[in-house]
């Protein structure tokens, strides 16, 4: 890389690391904030239903989180070294269908059990074995190995049809289980659905659409990494940036999963220009345009400069969630802690009950409080409510108590109860806005009285 385009690439990342902190700290949700009336399609028994977990599939794989899958796919693809458009082809849909594979055993194991787990990929140990693949998928694009399975399995393998399909096959679970905890609301309601009605068969069904959905970028990826250079400069440089950014995600998962590292982070604006300042540094150090394959010392440069912008970058995501928490901090939302005394108070006064679970490693809970809680109206219309919030954040028996109690999925989930101690069907399981957290909150009176299907409005009290 000329040392003109160095300097160009580093004030440009300089500028991205710089605005981070302020884009995480007043973002909007990052995918659908609805679960596109899946639920109440699914208490119908309507097969639009499938269409439905489709769309949602699609419009996960757009979300933020499934973004360091994509330098996944290519380096899987471009390992393959595909001979033509058909062995692309099939390449990608044995890689769609692995994830496919990882999501039906999710709707599976859901119906088996009657228990709806999906937060349990949001837990500080899933997160961390998520970020072990990143770095490893980091290590592969810094030239360490390569995506192909030993020796020894390619021998075998061979005769079934090769160890590119086999690979694919595998790498496709795994890029399952690295999306598995972008549980948005379509997921949410999927699984609540499958694990309440108790059919393997349907979960199957329901949850390989949904897969589907998510895999269809990554079938696109897959068949159009063919025509992508696969040697030279400009191709090391892309190889060395999607290793920065899969380094830059596992530290961002590390950080979520070990919530005693906030306190490192400042809000102030010159915490931010610092984490711009190390990775704008590291660009110039090299951690783009070096190579690992180097004389020592342009391999420890190369290292240093790896270093930097991942620690910049984590740093700056760090910020801007002191930042937002900061905001809320300065006006803190009234909740109650304790399920059972809650919902006695609600009953003795006739009041509705807002129940909010949530956890401090769950990125999309803070999200849903700096967008929906921390808005003056729903504050005001929430005061007619008993809300009450349960914290996941250690393994508390009272968490785990009322998890299992309202059969949640994953976190966010927001469960509201009218009056009359009638839960409402229509869970709020993403970061939704002010605007329709209000509608829904509005709406809590009159739902049940339209509410239909065997999960309408479960009597709480």
């Amino acid at each position: 890389m000329r040392t003109f385009t160095r300097i160009l690439v580093a004030a440009l990342v300089f500028a991205a690391v710089a605005w981070l902190p302020d884009l995480l700290g007043s973002s909007g949700a990052t995918g659908a904030s609805s679960d596109l009336g899946l639920a109440r399609l699914l208490a119908q028994g309507s097969v639009l239903a499938f269409a439905i977990a489709f769309a949602g599939g699609v419009l996960t794989s757009l979300t933020p989180c499934v973004y360091p899958l994509i330098p996944i796919t290519v380096s899987v693809f471009g390992a393959r070294k595909a001979a033509g458009r058909r062995q692309a082809v099939a390449l990608s849909a044995l890689y769609v269908l692995g994830i496919a594979a990882m999501y039906s055993a999710l709707g599976v194991g859901a119906a088996l059990t009657g228990k709806a787990f999906g937060s349990a990929t949001q837990s500080p140990w899933v997160l961390g074995a998520v970020a072990l693949v990143f770095a490893a998928m980091a290590a592969s694009m810094f030239g360490a190995f390569e995506l192909q399975l030993p020796g020894a399995w390619q021998a075998r393998l061979s005769q079934v049809g090769g160890a590119g399909y086999a690979g694919a096959f595998a790498m496709g679970l795994v890029a399952g289980v690295i999306a598995a905890p972008c549980t948005g609301p379509v997921l949410a309601a999927a699984l609540t659905y499958v694990a309440t009605r108790g059919s393997a068969l349907y979960g199957f069904g329901i949850m390989f659409t949904y897969a589907l959905g998510v895999g269809l970028l990554f079938f696109v990826l897959g068949v159009s990494s063919i025509s992508l250079p696969k040697s030279g400069a400009w191709m090391d440089a892309v190889k060395s940036a999607f290793g920065v950014a899969l380094l830059a995600a596992a530290g961002i998962f590390l950080k979520d999963a070990f919530p005693a590292l906030k306190p490192l982070f400042l809000a102030t604006r010159g915490a931010a220009l610092a984490a711009a300042a190390a990775a704008g540094l590291g660009v110039l150090l090299g951690a783009l345009s070096g190579s690992f394959h180097a004389p020592p010392a342009e391999r420890l440069t190369k290292a240093l400069g790896v270093a930097l912008v991942v620690l910049g970058v984590v740093y700056a995501a760090g910020a801007g969630n002191a930042r937002r928490a900061a905001a809320e901090a300065r006006a803190p939302f009234p909740w109650e802690h304790d399920e059972p005394a809650a919902l006695a108070r609600a009953r003795a006064e006739g009041r509705p009950v807002i129940i909010d679970f949530w956890a401090d490693w769950c990125a999309a809970c803070q999200e849903l409080d700096h967008l929906a809680w921390a808005d003056p109206r729903v504050r005001e219309e929430a005061k007619r409510f008993v809300t009450l919030k349960v914290d996941g954040s250690t393994d508390d028996p009272a968490f785990e108590a009322a998890y299992k109690k309202y059969a949640v999925v994953g976190m966010p989930t927001v469960v509201l109860i009218d009056g009359k101690g009638r839960e409402l069907p229509d869970r709020v399981t993403a970061a939704i806005g002010a605007e329709q957290m209000l509608s829904k909150l509005r709406g809590v009176d009159q739902a049940c009285g339209r509410a239909a299907g065997p999960l309408a409005c479960v009597a709480r009290w």
